[in-house]
Order: structure tokens, then sequence, then C-alpha cells
């Protein structure tokens, strides 16, 4: 009896481990998502701001690429001792994407993003919101990888450091060097062919696309009834 206990409680324990295995898989493929909403928002919005920060993503990717190929770390074999990675694990692609982008995203909400409603806890609120999500997003997409023995801690620890590393050169970039530039970009023909557009001197681009939109519905239906009220 003693033994079937013990077998039952493993089996629960490895389903239970299963379990947590494929849901950190799901978490796992977070950039790939992230990757899908940059497209959206560049063929939708058009904005310098977003295009210039898709860059730096694809700059992150080929950094690390770089790096794999200079540090030559394999990955930990102890997820399948029958299968020998041709690839490289130092640092973690995921681990530096997730952190690229949380770093960014800090950086973009808390100096980029202003509100300018006076609502200043509700815009605290929200920032503070915003941060905590991305960073708890990239810390469990980094240790998943672990977890799935993709990696190990150190070549987690190492893409985090790198992706904060770039994220951090790669908003500087944008706000100090590029940005100043974006008026001059917008102003040619070429941007004006794809409809591109600089929204860096509103100082809240979701409550200013939110109040215009809201602007436009409620004029729109003003009109709808003027003109129903024409025909009758």
């Amino acid at each position: 009896m003693m033994t079937y206990s013990v077998s039952s409680n493993k089996k629960h324990d490895l389903s239970n481990r299963n379990i947590f295995g494929k849901l950190l898989a799901l978490f796992s493929l977070t950039p790939f998502v992230i990757l899908s909403g940059f497209i959206s928002l560049i063929l939708f919005r058009r904005d310098l701001h977003t295009i210039t920060f898709f860059f730096g993503v694809l700059l992150n990717e080929i950094c690390n690429t770089v790096l794999k190929h200079i540090l030559r770390e394999p990955r930990p074999l102890a997820r399948n001792t029958n299968l020998l990675y041709s690839e490289y694990g130092m640092p973690s692609s995921h681990s530096q994407f997730m952190w690229f982008f949380a770093s960014y995203m800090l950086y973009f909400t808390f100096i980029r993003l202003q509100y300018a409603n006076n609502k200043a806890f509700k815009e605290f609120f929200w920032k503070v919101a915003g941060a905590v999500s991305c960073i708890a997003i990239a810390c469990i997409v980094s240790y998943s990888r672990i977890f799935l023995q993709y990696h190990t801690w150190k070549q987690v620890i190492y893409g985090a450091l790198f992706g904060i590393i770039i994220g951090t050169i790669w908003f500087t970039i944008i706000n100090v060097v590029l940005t100043p530039y974006f008026p001059t970009v917008i102003s040619w023909k070429i941007s004006e062919l794809f409809l591109l557009r600089d929204t860096t001197l509103i100082p809240n681009v979701l409550w200013f696309e939110y109040t215009n939109i809201r602007h436009e519905a409620g004029a729109r239906a003003r009109r709808r009834k003027s003109i129903s009220a024409k025909s009758q």
C-alpha cells in the first residue's frame, strides 16, 4: 500500500509539473505575440516612434546572434541527453528580447508618456500597473527558459542584462538623437506616400486619440441627425 501511495504521489507531481511546463511554454511564445503587435501597430498607426522601436527590437536580435557566436556557450543537455544542440545558448534570446522590451517600455511609460488631464493618482496607478506587468511577464518568460531546460541560469541572467543595456541605449538614441529629426522625416514625399506620422509632441497619445475619436464620432452623429431632420 505504501509503495502504491508513493507511486501515486509521484504521478500526481509529474502531472502537475507537466501542466505547469505547458503554461510556461505558452508564456515563452510572448515574444512572437509582441512581434505580431508591432507589425499591426506599424501597419495601422504608421507612427515613427513605433517604427524606430521595432528597429531597436531587430537590432537587439542581431546583437544576440552576434554574442552567441562570439561566446559559443552550448545549451544545457539535461533536457534530452540524446540530442546535441547545434545552436548556442549564451545569452538567452528570449530573455534578452523580453528585458529589452520591458526596459524600453518602462522608460517610455515614465519619461515619454505624460498625461494632460490632471489626474495624477490615476496616471501614477496605470504607469505602475504597466511597469509591473512588463517586469512580471519578462520574469515569467525568462524563468520558462530555465524550467524547460533550454538555458541555464547564467544564460538567462546575461540575456536580461544585455537586453536592459541595449534597451536603455536605444531609448536614449531615439529620444536624444532621432526624435528631433522626426518632423523633417514626415515632411518627405515618401513619408506622405506611406502616411507616416509623428506623435512626439503629443503629451499623451492614448488620451489624444481617445478624445479625437470621441469628438469625430459625436460630430458624425450630429450630422446624421441633421440630415435625418431635413429629410423629414
